[in-house]
């Protein structure tokens, strides 16, 4: 008997989604400069502290591809250990590290969209996920911006944009899996209206789902469960305060009203 747990949905593979998903919002000066080894604050925590901590990142990266890529191309019995495959983080040269940076830096100002501003953001204009810029060290040991979020075209001469990306067909359909896997258990697969806790569940994903800060959580899927379970407690609450106001109507003119509310007023 196999007692293997099934995993449906993986942070890892959402993770890498959503970073797609991001891509597609940005721009960069090479395609090598969108994979980021480290996410900072803000330019000044770029110190020795965080480039040797994005150093293990990318030693890290690096030795999983050469190991998946050893065990994709294995040919014996015996598999190929990861451990075989480390690479020494010190070795790796500070140019070839990628730096994100949150910044609002390229995003244009929106005085007045929020009546009382609680947060940074709510001074700028409303965008699908919070902003950031790419850097790098050059030959001169400087650090040089290679990539901004919601843009378009060259870092210099490009443009502000927030409509031109989109989410991925993959992250897309781990949405609909989410939402359909979550309305079959026991607690809410009972209810008639459970097709309409699902749909308004992934649209609710579809909205804010790019929200998801990496800078402060590795764990999407949690993130992503609290946003389906509120969404189908509101659907939950607003049928029942329908249900009440019909059975009420009922009440009022002398008519059975539902099997719910005779069973409440049965126990009372």
């Amino acid at each position: 008997m196999n007692n293997k747990k099934t995993v449906y949905l993986r942070n890892k593979d959402i993770l890498e989604e959503i970073h797609k998903s991001k891509n597609t919002y940005s721009s960069y000066t090479t395609p090598d400069d969108a994979d980021y080894d480290i996410i900072v604050p803000e330019i000044e925590k770029i110190n020795i502290r965080s480039v040797a901590q994005a150093k293990r990142n990318r030693a890290a990266k690096l030795s999983k591809i050469e190991h998946a890529k050893a065990v994709e191309e294995n040919t014996s019995r015996k598999k190929p250990r990861l451990i075989d495959f480390q690479i020494n983080w010190k070795k790796i040269p500070k140019e070839d590290l990628v730096f994100r940076v949150m910044s609002y830096n390229h995003i244009p100002l929106q005085h007045g969209r929020v009546k009382t501003p609680k947060r940074v953001a709510d001074h700028y204009e409303k965008l699908p996920f919070p902003p950031y810029q790419h850097f790098r060290y050059d030959d001169n040991q400087e650090l040089v911006c290679v990539g901004k979020s919601h843009w378009i075209g060259d870092l210099e001469t490009g443009y502000f944009s927030k409509d031109h990306g989109q989410m991925t067909e993959n992250l897309a359909k781990m949405f609909m899996k989410l939402c359909d896997r979550y309305g079959t258990r026991s607690n809410w697969r009972g209810y008639t209206y459970n097709d309409e806790m699902r749909g308004t569940a992934i649209l609710q994903l579809i909205q804010v789902g790019l929200l998801f800060d990496e800078s402060k959580s590795q764990n999407p899927f949690a993130y992503y469960t609290a946003i389906v379970t509120n969404s189908f407690t509101k659907i939950l609450n607003m049928e029942k305060r329908n249900q009440n106001i019909r059975d009420d109507i009922l009440e009022m003119n002398d008519m059975a009203p539902s099997y719910t509310r005779q069973n409440q007023n049965a126990k009372t």
